[in-house]
């Protein structure tokens, strides 16, 4: 059986049972509780969808004249979260990465969440580019994004948990001021909006 105190004064107990029911003072004493709203910012690709861009990206190359006899290839490492680009030269890499890239986009996949490596020699005459999927924000620029609404000095808390940042305000008017902030603001990875509380 568990015991609680109501603080109106003087103090109200109350036991939590068959026989007792909250009364009406009670019931104004809940609604009068401010209620808080939130949203969740996240980073996300959506590897299915690189996947299908990765093989539309392949036949592309395979059915291209300008592509004909060249050694160009794309590579998924799903679990490493990885691209690698390989071609003869760093001009034919450079074509391999606007085909892959037009792909991405076509398929609504974020390609500020790519991170490009430098273009370096490999086997067999060749070159090579990893290229890093950004899942989740940065750590920095989850602290850029929180330091950017309290800079706003507007009604709105912001909070790191893991690789998201979660928004919260009492006011639903305050947080769409804070989600246009954001969206106006580059932090260098793509963002998306959801879990509304």
């Amino acid at each position: 059986m568990a015991y609680v105190t109501w603080l109106p004064s003087p103090p109200i107990h109350r036991y939590f049972g068959d026989h007792h029911s909250i009364t009406p003072r009670h019931i104004s004493y809940y609604e009068s509780m401010p209620q808080t709203y939130s949203f969740d910012v996240t980073s996300t690709i959506d590897m299915p969808e690189v996947d299908n861009a990765v093989n539309q990206a392949r036949k592309e190359i395979g059915q291209r004249f300008d592509f004909k006899g060249s050694i160009a290839a794309i590579d998924l490492d799903q679990k490493a979260n990885t691209l690698t680009l390989t071609a003869e030269d760093n001009f034919k890499l450079e074509s391999v990465w606007d085909v892959l890239q037009t792909r991405l986009i076509k398929r609504n996949v974020a390609v500020k969440n790519l991170k490009r490596g430098d273009i370096i020699p490999s086997a067999g005459s060749t070159v090579k580019q990893v290229i890093t999927l950004q899942q989740g924000i940065p750590i920095e620029a989850a602290k850029d994004m929180v330091k950017h609404l309290k800079d706003l000095k507007k009604k709105v808390q912001a909070a790191i948990q893991g690789d998201q940042v979660r928004v919260s305000s009492a006011s639903k008017d305050e947080l769409q001021t804070a989600m246009q902030a954001l969206r106006a603001k580059d932090f260098g990875v793509a963002l998306q909006f959801g879990n509304y509380r």
